[in-house]
């Protein structure tokens, strides 16, 4: 493999990858590319189909079945390459931790339920529910009543 790089401050940023087939190195570099390029989008994979999640219509970024997974305004869910701790150093301010495995977007959040158990789930409007842990329900707390 060879690689090149040519900085001239005078010419238009290109990045070409030339490869055999695509790989997980080749997603890595596609993921890095489009994240520092001011995109606004991660690549959702969903039975066969691969397709551009823009940030606003993403409800949530949660672990499930250990595979990182967005689900979108209509309740579908997109598998994730990227970690959710990247994810969460490129997403906008108004995703916030909600539990140990999920980023929600605060702009989708539809309500609080309280639970039996004394907790707290995020229902989300789409209807999709994850449960909010205490200390992250502090931090929310605060953060909407500085607003």
């Amino acid at each position: 493999m060879k690689y090149k790089l040519v900085i001239d401050k005078d010419a238009e940023e290109e990045i070409i990858a030339i490869v055999h087939t695509p790989s997980s190195l080749t997603r890595q570099i596609e993921n890095l590319v489009c994240r520092f390029s001011g995109a606004d989008y991660v690549m959702g994979y969903r039975d066969g189909e691969i397709r551009k999640l823009t940030f606003d219509e993403i409800e949530c970024i949660t672990v499930l079945e250990r595979k990182v997974t967005a689900i979108d305004a209509k309740g579908n869910h997109y598998r994730l390459q990227d970690r959710l701790r990247d994810l969460e150093g490129i997403l906008p301010a108004y995703f916030i931790r909600i539990n140990k495995s999920t980023l929600a977007n605060e702009h989708r959040i539809f309500r609080f339920d309280a639970t039996f158990n004394g907790g707290v789930d995020a229902v989300f409007k789409c209807g999709y529910k994850e449960y909010v842990s205490r200390r992250c329900f502090s931090e929310i707390r605060r953060r909407y009543e500085t607003k």
